[in-house]
């Protein structure tokens, strides 16, 4: 006779139901409640906020990319253009999205708040989208 444990979620089920960090020992918060998805430690929230704005950065710097290299392939110069605009979207956010991300967290944390990953998505898409206002408005330019 199997012990009865909680049981393990798929990768796929895990991406669709935004239970994407990973847990410190298995532990839900204090909870028994296996369908909530809060993130309580610091650790847990900056991941999640950060991974999402990672993954939303390239999702905006991708097609970017993408058109990029179609549009200018026959350019002697140009041509690596989508390589710089790939790199803005994984450098932008490991220095401008960890720093972000751990602010965001650490107000959660001193507050002593919980976060849901819904939560996490919201702030990372958040933080890509306020940088893709900011460049197509071109406010910078007007400083």
């Amino acid at each position: 006779m199997q012990s009865e444990s909680v049981p393990e979620i798929g990768f796929v089920q895990q991406i669709l139901s935004l239970n994407l960090v990973p847990r410190k020992n298995g532990t839900n918060c204090g909870r028994n409640d296996t369908s909530s998805v809060y993130l309580c430690d610091f650790s847990e929230m900056w991941y999640g906020v950060f991974l999402w704005a990672v993954v939303s950065s390239l999702m905006f710097h991708l097609p970017a990319a993408l058109l990029a290299l179609a549009t200018l392939r026959h350019h002697k110069v140009a041509r690596f253009l989508p390589i710089a605009i790939l790199l803005m979207g994984i450098v932008g956010p490991m220095f401008g999205g960890v720093l972000t991300s751990a602010a965001i967290a650490g107000v959660y944390k001193a507050a002593g708040k919980r976060m849901i990953s819904l939560e996490a998505l919201v702030f990372g898409v958040g933080q890509s989208f306020c940088v893709l206002i900011i460049s197509f408005l071109r406010v910078l330019a007007t400083l």
